[in-house]
């Protein structure tokens, strides 16, 4: 099995990234970045400070499965259309060259907020990309909410951490879908997605990742 990975430089992509590397059913991974990653045997890692331009060299063509973990912040964007251009833009064109080139299973990481009804931009920017990849047509379809991702980021995010830390303390009396979700386990849950490939759309919620 082939996947191109997106975000794989991220969180939960570095996660999935190490995993799928060591699964036996996983061949081969490509995961396009803007800076380079360190080299495996089984990884291809086409680089570009703009990863919308890889698509015309044929990123997407070949790959059975496609699992996309791009995600930023307003703050780090620089601004909302920035920030819609990463977390909406991007995953559309890959979706769909990718679905063009005959790949059917997609794992979308999203957001236990996503509301394409919502009235504030981060939630409802989740949303509408949730609506808008099932539009694309894969066979397989795996939507993954989780709550707030435990674990090390490259760069630190002030307002997340201390609502991790309050998190973590409070875990034992906090109900399941208000918990830390480890990015171990929400990499686990992806690659079982994308190995299984059940057909039709499937939700993989905060609770079931805690």
């Amino acid at each position: 099995m082939k996947i191109l990975l997106l975000g794989a430089s991220g969180l939960v992509g570095k996660n999935v990234l190490a995993q799928a590397l060591a699964h036996p059913s996983v061949t081969s991974v490509v995961a396009p970045t803007r800076h380079p990653l360190a080299s495996y045997p089984k990884l291809t890692n086409p680089v570009s400070d703009h990863l919308e331009l890889l698509l015309s060299e044929g990123v997407s063509q070949g790959v059975d499965a496609v699992v996309c973990a791009l995600g930023t912040t307003i703050g780090k964007a620089g601004s909302k259309e920035a920030f819609r251009e990463v977390d909406y833009v991007l995953p559309l064109a890959f979706a769909r060259s990718a679905h063009e080139h005959g790949a059917e299973t997609f794992v979308l990481v999203s957001a236990s907020v996503a509301s394409v009804t919502s009235a504030m931009f981060y939630p409802r920017i989740k949303g509408e990309i949730e609506r808008d990849i099932e539009l694309v047509g894969f066979k397989s379809l795996t939507i993954v909410r989780p709550s707030l991702i435990g674990g090390e980021r490259d760069e630190p995010r002030f307002r997340e951490g201390i609502a991790l830390r309050f998190m973590s303390i409070f875990a034992p009396i906090l109900p399941k879908k208000l918990r830390v979700n480890p990015a171990p386990t929400i990499a686990a849950a992806i690659l079982n997605a994308v190995t299984t490939a059940r057909p039709g759309r499937h939700f993989r919620y905060a609770e079931s990742m805690a």
